[in-house]
């Protein structure tokens, strides 16, 4: 099986008035039903009022991020799937949570784990 990233950033989502509260309902009953299935690995979203930092090897501690990452946002979900077709699944019923598209990506197999 194999682990596939689900996200989207925050500002796509349309919420319209009152909406944040039922998107969260719905994306939780979408949370529930992943983990009764087996699926469920991982998820959560970015507290975008914590800034992030970059640390390098020898411990140093810098303020910021790489440029190409400067907006990373939103929600993300871990899944472990037997298939790209059900991942896709998966991410559509995020997406109807969520009231967006989700980008879905698959992690690279670990021939050590």
């Amino acid at each position: 099986m194999a682990m596939y990233l689900i996200s989207f950033p925050s500002g796509e989502m349309d919420l319209g008035p009152g909406g944040l509260e039922a998107a969260a309902d719905a994306a939780h009953a979408v949370v529930r039903e992943a983990k009764e299935a087996g699926v469920w690995v991982f998820g959560g979203g970015i507290d975008e009022s914590v800034p992030p930092v970059l640390v390098a090897g020898d411990g140093t501690v810098t303020d910021g991020t790489y440029p190409q990452t400067a907006r990373l946002e939103g929600g993300y979900t871990v899944l472990e799937v037997p298939t790209r077709d059900e991942a896709l699944r998966w991410a559509a019923k995020i997406a109807v949570a969520c009231r967006c598209r989700q980008e879905v990506r698959v992690f690279q197999d670990d021939p050590e784990s």
